[in-house]
């Protein structure tokens, strides 16, 4: 980042935030006629800085969804939250492989070579990879999500910003909840809590829930649904007061989640059998998929997830300050299978699966105190991640034949099969699965020593200056052996038994030349040259390296600190300033032995405004920011062979923005929120893999996204009280570029928008029994019925002439009843 590029962004960012200073002062004035009935504005305690501070003194872009957002919206998962949140996008189609994205930033890559850019922390423990971030919220308090870089706060992988769960802790009272929702498509869910005081200085916390549902979507051809399933979990919490000065925190976390996966709508129309499509697909032709039937044929189209986890939390109070020490350790398997090419024809199959085992442990020591004029927090951390990987390409020698007649011009098993008709051979060529895949494997280590200290130089003026070393090692291996077809080998080898094979086939201009080794114009088709033949990981570096164990191993470290001037010119007011560092460590593209790429590093300069206003009960913050990021890492695919591959790509961009949020308690019976961001985001520079030059443009980033919620209570006497809650969120539509198009997540076709500008609102109504013990509510989720696309599952479209789609998800409405005691 460089001197110009570090003065343009803090000139920007001041100005631009101090333009908010009488956004909301302006409302100041005389109090409205309810006033003698409002109440004071909730305090909002957060732990963003490794502190307990209250939301209005910290110096960071922050946005709370408190426990009441979670109720209001029946939220399950992060997921069903984002929305809520302007700058926080989350894709949780594929729960297994959730994405992250925070002012435009994300890494998009489901491989464990590549670690995300916005870190999930629960209680404190990073969550990592997406495989085990989208977890069901199970005695949640409340969410944190700070933006911009978080890296001397939270440590790896914050170079976006950080999501930072807090759950419940045990208490010393009994108490206990149980909460019953249904709902349309099926929906059931069940959850319980119990809260047991052991004694003067035990307390244990029980959770479980039980979420199912019949799914929204059906199989046109057999009637099954396509996204149904179960997700179980269990949380157990023990706290234990040891001594005076010492507290003991054990928790425990298990879930079990066994579903459909997303389901693929194909956008192709398809030929009468045996006719195929054209290779590669037509986008002109392209079908909207909102409403259209969808059909499947993927032997076992699933997604599954076991997550075990255990966090130990030891707190030790000396004169001079606190000791904590925490050690987590977090296990998950996963098994995602989805279908590809959106048909049930045996000779368009295509499927892919993942399948992820991962192991993590946590070690750190954090030491904090203050005096007069210094709050102080230091430490020291170790994380270790162990993970295993398969990425695997499913299809059908009848899917092979096709793809080998639309990008060669010859359909290898026709023509064998003709062959063996011919001379009354009982051999049987079609019909055989056929499987490719990439085997990863990772060993990564990071140490990292940090501290952070806010030095009160005045009454009014506070000087902070936070430092994180941090040093990252991975291990890494590729292997990638030849196809698994069994039968169809087997099948192979009796026709050259027979003397069928080898037979020469001339070479067609249609691109059959690619197969002709020795340039005589004939192809040498025998059972060992089919044995050696491999379509979707056939790119040059993988046939190199078939049946190969490719192994690397590097490492990485990084000096991150941040810098913040905060001042508070009056009680109710905090003007601040920052400047950021974040990093992420470098790392390696699954599908390419040998290939690695470099750290990544962003650069973020802040200015905002924070405002109490007792009196008027509002409260809001403004900031503007600029970020320069360096060697950003995200998967694409690489669409200039004639088989797409995912490589990942490297980019550089930069963006300038405004977040903005406020809350008003404008009596004791009406609350309103609201929360803005508008980013301008562009590359600096990048050129995609098919040579298209992105400098200057638009990373795909929308500019503007808005939330804003109201709920308002009417007392019903003696007869408890009814609450009627609405939120409505709205994302602009993406900024596409030249590149988009071939990613499938951005663009406009004849029939429909991938991007276009959304619009969500959810409503509640809810009553509480005069004593709160029972509840009962009604509720809708995406009230309007608005729905999208998501994206192109676009893998089959150069390979078999086939291409699906994904789209959101439809209204969901039903009744909650709850008992408290």
């Amino acid at each position: 980042m460089t001197y110009n590029s570090l003065a343009r962004g803090v000139r920007f960012a001041l100005a631009t935030s101090l333009l908010a200073v009488p956004a909301l002062s302006a409302r100041a004035q005389a109090p409205s006629p309810a006033a003698h009935e409002a109440v004071e504005l909730d305090r909002i305690v957060v732990t963003a800085q490794s502190r307990e501070q209250e939301l209005k003194d910290v110096p960071i872009a922050l946005q709370v969804v408190g426990e009441e957002v979670i109720e209001q919206t029946m939220a399950e998962t992060l997921g069903d939250l984002d929305v809520f949140v302007p700058g926080l996008s989350i894709d949780d189609n594929q729960p297994t492989q959730a994405g992250f994205k925070l002012r435009g930033l994300s890494t998009g890559d489901f491989g464990i070579g590549t670690d995300p850019t916005v870190g999930v922390y629960v209680d404190g423990v990073y969550a990592g990879r997406g495989g085990g971030t989208l977890l069901p919220f199970l005695d949640v308090e409340r969410i944190e999500v700070l933006k911009g870089p978080q890296g001397t706060l939270f440590g790896r992988n914050t170079a976006a910003g950080a999501v930072s769960i807090v759950t419940k802790r045990p208490t010393s009272a009994w108490e206990g909840r149980a909460r019953v929702r249904v709902g349309n498509h099926g929906k059931r869910y069940v959850d319980g809590m119990l809260n047991l005081p052991v004694g003067d200085t035990v307390a244990l916390r029980i959770n479980a829930l039980d979420s199912r549902s019949d799914g929204w979507m059906r199989d046109a051809d057999t009637g099954k649904a396509l996204d149904d399933g179960r997700n179980w979990a269990t949380r157990a919490a023990l706290d234990w007061d040891i001594g005076d000065n010492t507290q003991l925190l054990l928790s425990w976390d298990h879930e079990d989640l066994d579903q459909r996966s997303r389901p693929a709508i194909g956008l192709v129309p398809l030929p009468p059998a045996p006719g195929v499509p054209a290779v590669p697909a037509d986008p002109a032709q392209y079908r909207n998929p909102i409403g259209r039937a969808a059909v499947t044929d993927v032997v076992d189209n699933n997604e599954t997830r076991t997550f075990d986890g255990a966090t130990l939390i030891l707190d030790h109070a000396f004169d001079w300050g606190h000791l904590s020490a925490m050690t987590a350790w977090r296990d998950f398997d996963t098994y995602n299978r989805a279908e590809e090419d959106g048909s049930n024809r045996r000779d368009l199959y295509l499927d892919t699966i993942n399948v992820e085992d991962n192991t993590t442990w946590y070690q750190e020591f954090k030491f904090s105190g203050n005096s007069e004029r210094l709050d102080w927090v230091a430490g020291t951390s170790w994380f270790k991640e162990k993970a295993r990987q398969s990425s695997v390409v499913d299809l059908t020698s009848d899917s092979i034949n096709t793809a080998a007649a639309g990008l060669y011009g010859l359909p290898l098993f026709s023509l064998l099969q003709g062959a063996a008709d011919l001379y009354g051979l009982p051999v049987q060529l079609f019909g055989n699965p056929w499987r490719e895949s990439y085997e990863n494997t990772v060993d990564a280590t990071a140490y990292a020593a940090f501290g952070d200290v806010i030095w009160h130089a005045t009454d009014k003026l506070n000087l902070t200056f936070g430092l994180r070393y941090t040093r990252d090692r991975k291990k890494f291996t590729w292997r990638n052996d030849a196809h698994r077809a069994d039968a169809l080998n087997d099948a192979l080898q009796a026709l050259e038994q027979y003397g069928v094979l080898p037979q020469p086939v001339p070479c067609d201009a249609m691109g059959l030349c690619h197969l002709d080794a020795d340039g005589d114009g004939l192809i040498p088709i025998d059972a060992a040259f089919l044995a050696g033949f491999d379509l979707a990981f056939s790119d040059p570096i993988s046939m190199a390296n078939k049946g190969v164990t490719s192994r690397a191993k590097n490492r990485w470290s990084d000096w991150s600190p941040r810098f913040v001037i905060d001042y508070h010119p009056s009680e109710d007011t905090m003007l601040f300033a920052s400047v950021a560092k974040g990093y992420k460590a470098g790392g390696y593209n699954v599908f390419s032995p040998g290939a690695s790429f470099e750290n990544e590093s962003v650069w973020n300069v802040e200015a905002g405004i924070k405002r109490d206003l007792r009196d008027l009960r509002i409260q809001y913050e403004a900031s503007a920011f600029y970020y320069v990021y360096d060697n950003r890492q995200a998967i694409r695919l690489d669409t200039t062979s004639e088989v797409p591959r995912y490589v990942v790509s490297s980019s550089d961009l930069s963006a300038m923005g405004v977040d903005f949020s406020a809350r008003w308690q404008a009596s004791d019976r009406l609350s309103v929120d609201v929360a803005t961001e508008w980013i301008d985001s562009t590359y600096k520079k990048f050129v995609t893999p098919e040579g298209v030059d992105l400098r200057g443009a638009p990373t795909g980033e929308a500019s503007w996204s808005f939330a804003a919620g109201a709920a308002y209570t009417l007392p019903l006497g003696g007869y408890g009280d009814l609450t009627l809650s609405a939120r409505h969120a709205y994302g602009g539509a993406s900024r596409c570029n030249a590149g988009s198009s071939s990613q499938g997540n951005c663009g406009r076709y004849l029939a429909f928008t991938i991007g276009e500008e959304r619009n969500r609102t959810d409503l509640s109504l809810r009553w509480r029994s005069p004593s709160l013990q029972w509840s009962m509510a009604a509720y809708v989720n995406n009230a309007f019925d608005n729905r999208y696309v998501t994206g192109l599952y676009s893998y089959g479209t150069t390979v078999v002439g086939t291409t699906a789609a994904g789209v959101t998800e439809p209204r969901f409405y039903g009744m909650e009843l709850a008992y408290r005691f």
